[in-house]
């Protein structure tokens, strides 16, 4: 009786491991993609199927390189991560850490930094690699990369009461600032300073506001308005002048006169149909 017991519990196992061990396949392919030229295709595109199914759409981005200061000619490393367009990790090069900025990027923090070895290896690769490899983009594309293009600047105000506008554009590269002065010293209040914007052509332009409610007439000569371009010495300074400001306010006078210009030429094409009518009538009825 306990033989047979023994046996059949055998049976048992036996069946349920040739139906767990059944001929199933299961597979895990992850997929490269490679662009270049494709304006809106990412030039690096990876996908991660289980069994034919895509598992989870999300974005991985790491970005890592040097800036450049060309007065101090410091090099600042920098080394960032972000997952789903949002802020992941980033390496703190001095200390030679990871620093957290979601509370998901926890674990993966005590991993990297558990490799000493590993992190430090690539600190010597970025701090010996990256600067080198900007050196050698400015010396063959200097010519290109070090180009500048000069502002055209305008004084631009929409109606007598509205702010007077300095515009800047046309200008390359967009490292550039502008500013108001009185008297030569520049003006922090009633100042309004927008954003450097792109153009069509890949050039930029920017907008300063001033505000001139407290202004007297007599006074416009004593601002004007700086243009700095980087790496360009020599500033471009325009003058608030009245005479040369640039508005879409029409003078009383000049829209009487395009009034009057306008019920000219309405009665003339008046008169000259009736005219025209009175002729044709005529040779009608001969």
């Amino acid at each position: 009786m306990i033989l047979d017991q023994i046996r059949m519990k055998s049976l048992f196992l036996l069946l349920l491991f040739c139906h767990v061990s059944s001929p199933v396949k299961h597979s895990l392919k992850t997929l490269y993609t490679v662009t270049s030229g494709f304006p809106n295709l990412p030039e690096l595109m990876i996908s991660v199927l289980v069994d034919n199914v895509q598992a989870g759409v999300h974005i991985l981005q790491f970005i890592e390189g040097v800036q450049l200061d060309e007065q101090s000619r410091e090099h600042t490393l920098f080394v960032q991560c972000g997952y789903d367009g949002e802020g992941f990790m980033s390496l703190d090069l001095t200390m030679q850490t990871w620093i957290s900025v979601k509370p998901e990027a926890d674990a993966i923090k005590q991993d990297w930094e558990a490799d000493k070895a590993g992190i430090g290896s690539y600190i010597h690769f970025l701090t010996q690699t990256y600067p080198a490899w900007l050196g050698m983009c400015l010396y063959h594309g200097g010519s290109f990369l070090l180009k500048t293009v000069p502002p055209s600047v305008s004084v631009l105000q929409k109606s007598p009461s509205s702010p007077v506008s300095c515009h800047a554009t046309g200008f390359y590269p967009d490292r550039a600032t502008m500013f108001l002065r009185k008297d030569g010293q520049e003006l922090y209040e009633d100042v309004d300073h927008g954003e450097i914007l792109p153009n069509h052509d890949g050039t930029f332009q920017m907008t300063v506001d001033l505000n001139i409610s407290s202004i007297k007439p007599e006074d416009w000569r004593r601002y004007d308005c700086v243009f700095q371009l980087f790496v360009v010495k020599k500033n471009i300074i325009t003058k608030l002048d009245k005479a040369v400001i640039r508005t879409n306010c029409v003078s009383p006078v000049g829209a009487i006169v395009g009034v009057v210009a306008g019920l000219m030429l309405l009665s003339v094409c008046i008169t000259a149909l009736v005219i025209w009518s009175k002729k044709k009538k005529n040779i009608g009825s001969q």
